[in-house]
């Protein structure tokens, strides 16, 4: 009679079955899945990956941040503390820094998936335009610690009012950010989306408002000119503009949410 496969391993080798038939299971059982594991990780993780929105919104906390640093800047400026403004600049640098490398790190890092709940084109746009919040507020900082500037008297009010305002722009836009995963949870649609369009509404309003007090402070400061030293006069112009750029790219990053909405 012909040997089984068992009796012709057993007779090569000489030994127990009791002690090969374990081996033989261990070699050709694969490892099961872990049941308990993957029954704590969502389902929308293990098939899309982690939420992209998160990091994004991490990104435009540090832009808000840092914008409103400017308001102390200011304050700390028009009072002639050049000490507290130089702190104040300090902190919009290192912040700028962080929106920096969280952009990086995001642009790096964020999946090419066809499952992306929003299109990564626009994430990377959206993430760019928060970037440039940040990126104008130190441009202010430096500027005026750069040539040590000295407003008139006369447009101190107006310019912390205008400062104010343009700030108020960027915390409604980041309020905005802050939804955008509840949005995209329930499909950009139901309470959530006209709760978004509300703070988007307010936002373009502060920026018309902000648009309206930088063509005020202009007028008072073409007012006050020939008074003042030309290349002063220059340099106080583009801060002007360049305090309106802070509140056009708040308004910017909730056009960018729209787009979304829309598409």
């Amino acid at each position: 009679m012909p040997l089984s496969s068992v009796q012709m391993i057993r007779a090569s080798y000489g030994f127990s079955m009791r002690v090969v038939l374990p081996i033989m299971a261990a070699r050709v059982t694969p490892p099961g899945p872990d049941f308990n594991a993957m029954s704590n990780t969502p389902i929308f993780t293990r098939l899309f990956g982690p939420s992209p929105i998160s990091p994004i919104q991490k990104q435009m906390d540090v832009c808000s941040e840092c914008a409103q640093e400017l308001i102390p800047f200011m304050d700390a400026v028009l009072d002639g503390n050049w000490n507290l403004a130089h702190k104040h600049a300090h902190t919009i640098n290192d912040l700028e820094g962080q929106a920096d490398d969280i952009k990086k790190k995001v642009r790096l890092s964020l999946p090419r998936s066809l499952f992306l709940p929003v299109p990564r084109g626009d994430l990377l746009e959206l993430l760019q335009v928060q970037d440039s919040i940040p990126n104008a507020s130190k441009d202010i900082a430096g500027l005026i610690l750069g040539r040590q500037m000295q407003f008139p008297v006369p447009i101190h009010e107006s310019l912390k009012v205008y400062t104010a305002c343009a700030i108020s722009a960027v915390t409604l836009a980041k309020t905005a950010m802050d939804e955008l995963n509840d949005l995209v949870s329930t499909g950009f649609s139901g309470q959530e989306i006209d709760f978004i369009e509300d703070i988007l509404d307010r936002l373009h309003t502060a920026e018309h408002e902000s648009d309206v007090l930088q063509v005020e402070v202009r007028r008072m400061l073409f007012d006050l000119e020939r008074d003042l030293n030309p290349v002063d006069v220059m340099f106080m112009y583009r801060i002007i503009d360049l305090i309106g750029d802070v509140a056009d790219n708040a308004q910017t990053v909730g056009n960018r949410m729209m787009y979304l909405i829309a598409s």
